[in-house]
């Protein structure tokens, strides 16, 4: 660009359009304009004809890797920021991205997960701490914790989470029936956040949130809340961690308490299922079974009808190749399963593993209800 504004006198709009036209000038054959208004230009100025065609046909040349070198240059600089940000600074890392959703090739669950992984602790979303976005908390040695926002409490509205800000902005809450009143919230948004967990400082644990947002009318209240009269605490029992595992994940999509897997565990290691990580400890090319949560399913245009999956269990993740023909026989164990098992055979080139299915089970009665979405890439 600054070769045609300097020795041609390209206007800077011109150079743009030179710039854009090099990048598809095989493809739509763009770049014959310019030639004439290069060689003219630059002959005007003094330079001998023959020396500006050398140029055009360097400008040709530069057009077939000079972009794709470009590309690549802008490229490596965003994996470099993003790969000093991750290593040097995981919560705020890990916190932008889930601001930033729905994006990427990762879910929430997945990137809260890597970052616990790598130090960061994440604290849960609650009424009283969290604002909408993901944000930082100082810790007391003075790292940096990340606490989840109100953005990922499925039903939640906007509007509720603006007017329960603004009203914790002039108060703290003290009760679930303050909170309430004071930020106008519906029915809806209540139960939103009960099932959340995010009302714990509220009403303890989840059962009794649903059980106190059940008691809240804020349309019709028949006593003002700062004189509203109090009421016993019900001995409803706290849930189970697999309950309180498939609330999270129903209404979050992710969950700080243990990985799904974990208790299942028993039932995997009794179908002679192999943990993800050991999978590194098997030789290259042995027939193995593994099993995991389908966190992404891709079949690429260029890929030949291959299909990629990716399953996680509690201590890591595998990915998967299956063929054409694979994939066409057991089309529904691989399009339906939230948890797959599959028996294949190990690949594995450095630090690349994968293991290419031959048997492919659906396992997804083994969790109940527990809800887990997979992004699938066409």
């Amino acid at each position: 660009m600054q070769l045609a504004i300097v020795a041609a006198g390209f206007s800077a709009g011109e150079a743009d359009r030179l710039r854009r036209a090099m990048a598809a000038w095989k493809r739509k054959g763009g770049l014959e304009p310019f030639q004439r208004r290069l060689i003219d230009g630059m002959r005007e100025r003094g330079y001998p004809e023959s020396f500006a065609h050398q140029i055009f046909n360097q400008i040709l040349g530069f057009g077939e890797y000079g972009f794709p070198e470009s590309h690549a240059a802008s490229f490596a600089l965003l994996v470099y920021t993003s790969a000093w940000l991750k290593r040097y600074e995981p919560a705020a890392f890990c916190a932008a991205l889930i601001n930033s959703q729905p994006m990427g090739f990762y879910a929430p669950s997945q990137l809260v997960r890597d970052a616990r992984a790598h130090g960061v602790e994440v604290r849960p979303v609650a009424v009283a701490a969290s604002d909408w976005d993901c944000t930082l908390e100082r810790r007391e040695d003075g790292s940096p914790a990340l606490r989840l926002g109100l953005r990922l409490v499925r039903h939640l509205s906007r509007e509720g989470a603006n007017r329960l800000l603004a009203a914790r902005a002039a108060g703290a809450f003290t009760h679930l029936a303050d909170l309430a009143e004071r930020a106008a919230l519906d029915r809806r948004d209540l139960e939103a956040l009960g099932a959340s967990d995010a009302l714990a400082d509220l009403a303890g644990h989840r059962h009794r949130a649903v059980w106190q947002v059940s008691g809240v009318e804020r349309a019709l209240p028949l006593l003002p809340a700062q004189t509203a009269v109090p009421e016993g605490i019900p001995m409803l029992r706290a849930p189970r961690e697999g309950e309180d595992i498939v609330a999270d994940y129903r209404s979050l999509g992710l969950s700080l308490r243990r990985h799904p897997l974990a208790l299942l565990r028993g039932k995997l290691n009794a179908r002679g299922v192999i943990p993800t990580l050991e999978l590194w400890e098997r030789p290259n090319g042995q027939v193995v079974t593994t099993a995991g949560l389908v966190i992404t399913r891709q079949r690429p245009g260029s890929a030949g009808g291959v299909t990629f999956v990716t399953l996680e269990d509690e201590v890591s993740h595998v990915n998967l190749i299956v063929w054409e023909r694979v994939a066409s026989a057991q089309r529904a164990a691989l399009l339906e399963s939230r948890l797959l098992e599959v028996r294949g055979k190990l690949q594995r080139e450095g630090d690349v593993l994968h293991v290419i299915a031959q048997r492919l089970t659906n396992l997804s009665a083994l969790l109940g209800d527990l809800v887990v979405e997979s992004r699938d890439f066409h």
